[in-house]
C-alpha cells in the first residue's frame, strides 16, 4: 500500500471511519464477540454515532485521527482523558482494514496517536484489549504497552469477555 497521511478526523469522515469500524471488528473478533452481534453491525447506524464522536472532540485532550490514502480511510483511533486514572489519556479504539494488517500502518497510526497525546500534556495513557486477542496484545506490546493488572468483564453481544488494561508512559 502507498503512503498514508495521518491527520484529525472530519465530520464528512463519519461514514469512512465507520466502514472501517465494522469491517475491522467483523475479522478482529470473529470467534472471541458473538457472530450474531457481528453480523448485525452496521456502517451506516455506527456512521452516526461516528458524526457526534468527531464533532465532539475536544482536542488537543481528545481526539480521533485517521490514516487516510489513495484508497481513502483505511484505519484510525479515537482517545480521550481515562476514565480510571487522573491525569492519563485512554486509547478507546485503534482499528485498521484487516487488507492492510501487518504493513505498518497501524504502527504509524499508534506513533501518531502517542505523539497527540505527549502534545496534549498528558504523562501516561491506558488503553483495554481482550485478553483472548493475542494478535492485538502482540501489537501492544511490541509499541511499547504492556498490562497493568487491571481487568474488567465487557458483555458485548451478550458474551462474558474479559479484558485487560494496559499502561505506557509519554513523551
Amino acid at each position: 500500500m502507498a503512503a498514508v497521511q495521518i491527520r484529525r478526523a472530519r465530520p464528512d469522515d463519519a461514514s469512512a471511519i465507520a466502514d472501517v469500524h465494522v469491517r475491522s471488528w467483523r475479522v478482529a473478533f470473529a470467534g472471541l464477540v458473538p457472530q450474531d452481534h457481528l453480523d448485525a453491525m452496521e456502517p451506516s447506524r455506527e456512521a452516526v454515532a461516528w458524526r457526534t464522536r468527531i464533532a465532539e472532540t475536544r482536542w488537543p485532550s481528545s481526539g480521533v485521527l485517521v490514516a487516510d490514502s489513495e484508497a481513502g480511510i483505511v484505519g484510525f483511533a479515537g482517545f480521550g482523558p481515562s476514565r480510571e486514572i487522573p491525569a492519563a489519556a485512554e486509547i478507546g479504539m485503534l482499528y485498521a482494514v484487516p487488507e492492510i494488517w501487518g504493513t505498518g500502518i497501524g504502527k504509524q497510526l499508534m506513533r501518531a496517536t502517542l505523539t497527540a497525546l505527549g502534545q496534549a500534556g498528558y504523562p501516561q495513557a491506558t488503553l483495554w484489549v481482550l485478553e483472548d486477542n493475542e494478535r492485538a496484545r502482540r501489537f501492544y506490546a511490541a509499541a511499547g504497552w504492556g498490562a497493568d493488572g487491571a481487568t474488567a468483564k465487557d458483555s458485548t453481544g451478550g458474551a462474558c469477555l474479559h479484558k485487560l488494561r494496559y499502561r505506557r508512559t509519554l513523551g
